[in-house]
């Protein structure tokens, strides 16, 4: 994977994107992240999946403009333009949250990658924007699409009409990340930040993720119907239920003035 390198830290894998001078996405660079991700979704030591930026300032810039340039005048191509759908729409349904841990530029494509992850945390240098009206295109990866159903119609219209260029700061008061870290190790902030996520039982991890995807894809009545069934499959399962005996084990050993730990009590 000439673009892409792969870390684990325990059960977290950390997929970074390296194509200096810019970070500019390629087809070529979507096409290997696809078959890196494809491969993630195998993994049952894997929990979550870390999507970040290896070239200082970048996460990834924006979709690399010589192929949509050679795109629209009709000339070939290294790589398939569909892969920018399969690979944002395989980050939406693999079975592992993901989390784009943007550490720089997220402009066009950058932010759209960004958006069909799971959750978003940017480190403070990070910025976020769809600029395509003010090239003569609009977004075209899911900018017109997710950005609405995740800030609002109204926001996400500010953002895609104008190009504006968001802050850190600015795309956390907006909703569009849900924190923002200090640039210095910044992935170590990251992987602190997921700590409570990645401690919790990959099953419920990856049902949880599935009915939020799926539910809103859905009217309310059928996804209620989706967390439903999710929510049986865990429930009949023995971690769940060897987790819900031990928490009613240390409610009996708590007095009913003092709070119960959720997580189990370290032994001695």
């Amino acid at each position: 994977m000439g673009l892409w390198t792969l870390e684990h830290h325990g059960v977290v894998a950390v997929a970074t994107f390296r194509r200096p001078p810019r970070n500019f996405m390629s087809f070529v660079a979507l096409e290997e992240l696809e078959a890196l991700l494809g491969e993630l979704t195998k993994r049952d030591d894997v929990s979550a999946v870390v999507v970040t930026g290896g070239t200082p300032g970048y996460f990834a810039a924006h979709a690399d403009l010589d192929d949509l340039v050679r795109l629209g005048r009709g000339q070939p191509v290294e790589g398939d333009p569909l892969t920018w759908h399969r690979t944002l729409g395989l980050i939406e349904s693999m079975p592992q949250p993901v989390i784009a841990a943007v550490n720089g530029q997220a402009w066009g494509g950058g932010c759209e990658l960004a958006l069909a992850c799971t959750l978003r945390l940017a480190s403070r240098s990070a910025h976020f924007s769809q600029p395509e009206v003010a090239l003569g295109i609009i977004p075209g990866a899911g900018g017109t699409q997710r950005l609405p159903r995740l800030v609002g119609p109204g926001k996400a219209a500010a953002m895609v009409l104008t190009g504006r260029v968001l802050s850190a700061e600015a795309a956390f008061d907006l909703g569009l990340v849900e924190a923002v870290l200090p640039d210095d190790d910044f992935l170590a902030h990251v992987l602190e930040w997921l700590e409570p996520l990645a401690t919790k039982p990959r099953s419920a991890l990856v049902a949880a993720k599935r009915a939020m995807v799926e539910g809103l894809a859905l009217p309310l009545e059928e996804g209620l119907r989706v967390e439903g069934r999710l929510f049986v499959e865990c429930q009949t399962g023995e971690e769940a239920l060897t987790l819900e005996t031990a928490m009613l084990a240390r409610y009996d050993m708590t007095p009913p003035d003092q709070p119960v730990a959720l997580d189990p009590v370290p032994s001695d």
